[in-house]
Formats: structure tokens, sequence, C-alpha cells
């Protein structure tokens, strides 16, 4: 079965244009999900449910029993003023799909399309999961598997448009793709004085400044070079005015790896190296250490599994070995409860210039989209039969 030629991709890029038009952000896509329920009205034999506020699961249920497949795709989008020179630019003021989940969902939409005239063909059930707030913790995946309504899946896909490969590519890799993504924030305490009596002083902007560059020895002195590990100090407050020494800093920063000992270690170590620094100092200090998404880890058996679809479907299609991405992703949620495997698919726009996720003139390759529709129905078609 040619799977790619199922697909409507004049209805996949009105649908993507659609969302592009009308972002929202996480745990505000109110209008987002009710036009996706609104157009999964027109597929009468698919159960639609709403496990929160904002977000929606389709159920289509094959002619015969058999296994479960979620699919996911996400769909919030960014605060971010848009300057894209597109016909179809952001009418939301401030706000942007410069992450490509407005694809996501688009090729998610695709695959109910495809699948659905297929569903006398399918033994199983397919869960098609739009979920929210991808881009903010706590994270949709998390607050959607707590309801329970993903809880008899076997096995979960999801991928995402990747600016930096052309069209024509798809991205596979075994083990890590994304990482532990945590923060970090500290909050230090000392004594304020007037600048010309620094003596009088415990000068929190001193200790900090000492604390900074501590911090950014941990992973060159105490990760093995073998290891992955990212620490990044992203904001450093000190100080009112020019001629007081402030009492008060506040420090925060991320902290990206794979390996939980690994996780471990860097928290341990950011409390260790302040709490140094300021009994040194004569300093205190409250610091704060905060896990967010853990590492999205691909299953093995699905990572072979999903080169030979991609190999069968899109033979003129480029399979790549994905690089592990130091962000976070909340797919890894997903794959707590089954195995589950994670794409890119390539969206780099054909032009001289282009611009990467989270930039206001981000755009992306339409050609890319079905691609990611036909990846998202093969894969059920595989795992259900139906081929």
């Amino acid at each position: 079965m040619d799977v790619r030629k199922l697909v409507n991709v004049e209805q996949v890029v009105k649908w993507r244009r659609h969302f592009h038009m009308y972002p929202e952000i996480a745990f505000k896509e109110y209008e987002t999900s009710n036009y996706i329920v609104k157009e999964l009205a027109s597929y009468p034999e698919i159960e639609v449910l709403r496990p929160t506020e904002t977000s929606v699961v389709a159920v289509l249920k094959g002619a015969k029993p058999g296994k479960t497949v979620g699919l996911r795709a996400d769909f919030d989008a960014l605060p971010i003023e848009e300057e894209a020179d597109v016909e179809f630019k952001s009418k939301n003021p401030g706000v942007m799909h410069s992450c490509g989940h407005d694809c996501h969902a688009a090729m998610l939409l695709g695959a109910v399309d495809v699948l659905y005239g297929l569903r006398n063909d399918l033994s199983g059930t397919v869960k098609f999961i739009f979920q929210h707030a991808e881009e903010v913790e706590p994270g949709g995946a998390k607050q959607i598997i707590e309801t329970g309504v993903l809880d008899d899946v076997d096995a979960f896909y999801g991928s995402h448009v990747s600016g930096e490969d052309p069209a024509g590519v798809i991205l596979v890799a075994s083990g890590p793709v994304y990482a532990n993504a945590d923060l970090f924030s500290i909050k230090l305490k000392g004594k304020g004085a007037h600048a010309a009596r620094p003596d009088a002083s415990i000068d929190t902007l001193l200790v900090g400044t000492e604390v900074v560059q501590a911090l950014n020895y941990i992973v060159s002195r105490n990760i093995s070079s073998a290891e992955r590990a990212v620490l990044t100090v992203g904001m450093f407050h000190a100080g009112t005015a020019d001629n007081i020494i402030p009492d008060t800093a506040a420090i925060g920063g991320t902290v990206r790896t794979y390996k939980p000992e690994i996780r471990d270690l860097m928290e341990r170590r950011i409390s260790e190296v302040t709490e140094g620094i300021c009994s040194a100092y004569g300093a205190s200090c409250d610091v704060n250490y905060v896990r967010g998404y853990s590492a999205v880890i691909n299953d093995n058996k699905l990572y072979t599994m999903v080169k030979e679809i991609a190999a069968d479907v899109l033979p003129d299609v480029n399979v790549k070995e994905m690089q592990p991405i130091m962000g976070g992703e909340d797919f890894s949620a997903y794959g707590k409860i089954a195995p589950a495997f994670f794409s890119g698919i390539g969206a780099k726009p054909n032009t001289i210039e282009h611009y990467g996720h989270h930039h206001p003139k981000f755009t992306i390759d339409e050609a890319s989209l079905p691609i990611g529709t036909t990846m998202y129905a093969a894969f059920v078609l595989r795992v259900l039969g139906g081929e």
C-alpha cells in the first residue's frame, strides 16, 4: 500500500496554516483545541475525549481487537511577535508558532484522515494525542497521562519538524534523543553598605560573581569528558545603584544531562559549590533545584522498525541518524508507560536565509508535511496491520 498517496496534502497544508494564523500559548489553547474537535466531527466513528481543558485525544477503533498505538502531536505556541514574511502570518499579537507545533497538529489530523479510511483493515486501536503545553512546565504530557486515558497504550510515536534539515530527511536515533532539562535558582544574602565602606559589607555582587564562575567549572572538573552535561547561567541580578553595595543577589540557570547519576551529581555540586563560597565570604544562600522534563530515550526495537517503515513507504527520503539534543521534550513522559519513539522531520526552508526554532522569523518547508503525516500513519499500520 502506498500510504503517501492517501495523504490529502492540500488539506494538511490548510490545517497547518490555520493553526499558524491563530496560535495560543501553553495552557491557553482553548480555540486551538476546539478547532481540532470541530475538525474531528467529520469522522463520526471516532470517539473524542477531553482529558484536560485544552487537550484532545481522538480514539479510532479498528475492525478487530489488538494492540493500542498512541500518536502524539503538540500544538502550543510561544510568546513571540512574528516577523516572518508569510501570507498566513499570526493574527494574535505577541504569539507565534515559531517551533513548528502547528505542523505537528496538522500532520496528526492528516493521519486521522488516512487511518479513518483504513479503519476496517486495522486490528487494534489508535489514540491520536493532541497535546497542549509542551513548552512550559509541568508540561501537557504529564497532565494527560495522569488522567489515565493512555494507560492501555502499547507503543507511542511522535515527531518534531527540524529547521536544520531539509524536507526529504527523517531523523532517527536509538537511545537518548533529548536531555533531562532542569532549572536552578540561587538567592544570596549578605550585608549592604555604602560603596565607600566595602569593609562594612558582605558583598553579594562579589560573592555572586565567584559563584557564577565556579558553577561553570563543574562540568569540566567534575564530569567525565565521555559524558554529556551542560550548565548555563542565564540570569544574575544584584544591586540597584552604583554607590550601594547590595545585600542580596539572585542567580538562575539550566542544567542538561542524560544519565540519572550525572543529573544527581550536578544537583549536588551546585549546592556544595554555592554553599562553600558563601561560607568563605560570610554570606548565606538558598539553592533551589527543580527537575524538569526527563530525557527522551528511544526504544531500540522501535528504532529498527521506524527505519524499516521509512525505507518502505518513503524510499526517496534520506533516513539520517539524529545526534542527541541537549534541549528538553516532555514526550519522555510517554516512554514511562510503554516503548516510545521520537523522530525528526526535515523542514528547513529552501531559501538563502533561514532561522532556527523560537526565532521570530522561523519558517518551514511545507513539503515536510506529507512526510510527517505518512510516518504517523505508517507507524500505526505496521503495529496494527493493514499494510
